[in-house]
């Protein structure tokens, strides 16, 4: 259940989308329109968006750039999250991660069980964080893009949401970084 503190301030979050495909262009890009317009009537801010490849290292030092990109919180790719030769998101995300968030996938899968059933098996839907900055590893459907930031990323990227959510945490992603 989600629940909204109105007592406290919203804190905007500056958000990279990318789109991971062989196929697609800015002029095609359903899933990453998805995520945009989704996050600016959120509030928050479009820090970067992009079209890279269905290629592993190519994914990853874009990843790598945005990671180093103090204007950048959080990245949403999508696409490449599924069980063919060319899906190769997932891999790449795990190379940058310095720790994976599991329930990230549990979550989506249950939300996805309830809007396409057993075929929430075929994705591999991830998240992590690495350098201060959360990653999160979408499909590429709009409708998957839409249940991952209506069910899950739109509450968990609000800081007023409660009891928890990842906002709060920013300052100490990085705390083992520090000296003492």
């Amino acid at each position: 259940m989600s629940r909204i503190d109105e007592t406290k301030e919203f804190i905007p979050v500056r958000i990279a989308v990318l789109t991971v495909s062989d196929t697609r262009t800015t002029a095609d890009d359903k899933s990453g329109d998805t995520l945009v317009e989704r996050l600016l009537d959120a509030g928050h801010v479009l820090a970067a968006r992009g079209i890279v490849q269905d290629d592993r290292a190519e994914i990853a030092a874009r990843l790598k750039g945005w990671i180093a990109d103090p204007a950048v919180d959080v990245i949403l790719t999508t696409g490449g999250t599924g069980l063919t030769g060319r899906d190769v998101t997932v891999e790449a995300h795990r190379d940058v991660y310095e720790k994976e968030i599991e329930a990230f996938g549990t979550v989506f899968t249950i939300v996805s069980m309830q809007k396409i059933g057993t075929s929430a098996v075929q994705s591999r839907a991830c998240g992590g964080v690495a350098g201060g900055t959360y990653l999160f590893a979408l499909p590429g459907s709009p409708g998957a893009c839409r249940d991952a930031w209506d069910e899950i990323l739109r509450w968990q990227l609000d800081f007023r949401h409660r009891p928890c959510n990842f906002v709060e945490i920013f300052p100490r992603l990085e705390e083992h970084r520090r000296r003492k």
